[in-house]
């Protein structure tokens, strides 16, 4: 199994903004995020309560840029939201985002998971291939930037007059 993990905390949002987010970005909520690094976010295949979504993604991790769909799998409102990865099947890669409050705004888990479970388990070094230590040390300065750039985002849609909940609003996934 491979795992990269992230852990950054982020003042002045909330968890539950982050999830709500990230159930509802558009391509053009995901370009104004992080203009240039994130190309493409948006929901394919929506169900009712979240789980079962298909979504795209399609971004830049250092110099390498990734392109993937995802099914979530789990989501718990406000604390966690988990996809796995999908081509043709589903693959042994989950994306799992966990997130809580703090006193002054949110930490944020960023955990990928690659590898089988069981007998399978043989090909997970075909996976350090592609989730090398250069991609892990990218992948860590992504999460930590992007993730700190969403209080820019949620400012902007309050004084748009957006979408994003304002700190003491409450929002329902349905």
């Amino acid at each position: 199994m491979v795992i990269l993990q992230s852990i950054v905390s982020v003042p002045g949002i909330r968890a539950d903004q982050v999830v709500e987010f990230l159930l509802r970005c558009s391509d053009a909520d995901y370009q104004r995020w992080w203009p240039g690094t994130h190309l493409h976010f948006h929901t394919i295949e929506r169900h009712p309560r979240g789980v079962g979504n298909l979504v795209y993604m399609d971004e830049w991790i250092g110099k390498r840029r990734v392109k993937l769909k995802g099914v979530v799998t789990e989501l718990l409102p406000g604390r966690k939201i988990v996809w796995q990865l999908k081509a043709l099947v589903r693959q042994p890669v989950r994306l799992v985002l966990e997130v809580e409050n703090e006193p002054a705004g949110v930490r944020i888990t960023h955990t990928i998971r690659a590898g089988f479970d069981r007998i399978g388990k043989v090909f997970d070094p075909l996976f350090r291939l592609y989730f090398s230590d250069r991609f892990r040390r990218a992948m860590d300065e992504h999460a930590k930037t992007e993730f700190n750039k969403l209080v820019q985002v949620f400012e902007g849609d309050r004084s748009r007059g957006g979408s994003t909940p304002a700190p003491n609003q409450k929002r329902t996934l349905d």
